[in-house]
């Protein structure tokens, strides 16, 4: 990619108003380069570390996790009163409504390029956007008008959003990118297992091979028969992070059974001594609960994978993802992930009514 790669620091915030099925109210979730690393959410009302980097920033700053736990509370209180404004705004009767905001930096790895970005969203649409050239907000309908003239009047709010958004925040994403490098300055070996399956209709088996806690994330997996690489009839995963800053991968193959002793999972990584070469000998799964999670990873891949959400050049709009399983994605995702400083969440939560 032109200028290197970039890295990013966003935040999803959302609010729904008919919280069930035990569904959080207001979830809010912060992402280091693709990470989920922040969590609060209005069941715990507390803001959570996940990733062990984190333990460091919490060490140096003792008071981190009290002080940005009430800047979430705070975001919480705000973000219900402006669903209701907005719903009432829209001459809305009682029902699911959302309120989604997005908001965070881009930088790239040459250092030279960087920007920043808001938008808010209401049903699952773009309700507001900032523009940090000009420090105004872009409304996208007539109700947003309303929002915009307040905000726009208050020159001094609009100045501390774009200095927070082309500053404060990339101040920010370069230590906690400091913080993720010292921790993770190490190397550890996937560990591989073989799950198969006989399908009922063809006799046919299907193989997962699935790769867990390695770092790099760099990895070389494939399937090979006789000892070549195979590509008929597999299928291969997201590489996604693990909670402790190590990754997950998985591959898949559909084989006759006959033909079982001729293939292999094949991997290779830095943290291998040699290259694996693993049969097809594993546990046997006729369904239960890893061949039921398996399939689960394989509809989130297909149906939620994160790059769905992100338009070419830049961040997409709330219309890509339905709000349901925005709030969904960022619940269950945030389960496996960490926070922010104090300068990063007073600023980006800092915000006034709609």
């Amino acid at each position: 990619e032109p200028g290197g790669a970039r890295l990013s620091l966003p935040y999803f915030l959302t609010a729904i108003s008919d919280p069930s099925q035990g569904l959080p109210q207001f979830v809010a979730v912060g992402y280091m380069d693709g990470q989920a690393f922040v969590h609060y959410d209005s069941h715990s009302r507390r803001m959570k570390p996940r990733v062990s980097w984190m333990e460091k920033v919490e060490k140096d700053d003792p008071q981190y996790r009290d002080r940005n736990t009430r800047n979430f509370r705070g975001a919480e209180e705000q973000f219900r009163g402006n669903l209701e404004t907005l719903r009432n705004r829209y001459n809305q009767s009682e029902g699911f409504h959302t309120i989604q905001m997005l908001s965070g930096c881009e930088l790239c790895t040459d250092g030279k390029t960087k920007e920043g970005f808001e938008m808010h969203g209401y049903d699952g649409r773009t309700f507001l956007t900032f523009d940090t050239e000009t420090r105004t907000w872009v409304a996208l309908d007539l109700q947003a008008q309303i929002t915009k003239r307040k905000w726009d009047a208050d020159q001094g709010f609009n100045q501390r959003k774009k200095a927070y958004l082309e500053e404060i925040c990339i101040e920010w994403l370069g230590k906690y990118l400091s913080y993720e490098k010292e921790m993770l300055q190490r190397t550890e070996p996937p560990e591989v297992t073989v799950n198969s399956r006989t399908e009922a209709d063809d006799g046919m088996e299907t193989h997962v091979c699935r790769l867990d806690g390695f770092y790099p994330r760099e990895i070389d997996a494939s399937w090979r028969r006789d000892g070549e690489v195979w590509l008929e009839e597999t299928f291969h995963g997201f590489l996604v992070p693990n909670a402790d800053g190590t990754y997950h991968y998985w591959l898949s193959i559909r084989i006759d059974p006959k033909e079982r002793g001729r293939y292999r999972c094949h991997v290779e990584h830095d943290g291998l001594p040699e290259p694996l070469d693993l049969a097809l000998e594993g546990e046997r799964l006729q369904g239960g609960e890893g061949w039921a999670l398996w399939q689960a990873g394989r509809w989130w891949e297909w149906n939620l994978a994160p790059d769905e959400c992100v338009m070419e050049g830049g961040w997409g709009d709330f219309s890509q993802v339905s709000p349901f399983v925005e709030l969904l994605l960022g619940f269950f995702l945030s389960c496996f992930s960490s926070p922010p400083g104090e300068h990063v969440l007073s600023q980006l939560l800092a915000g006034t009514p709609v």
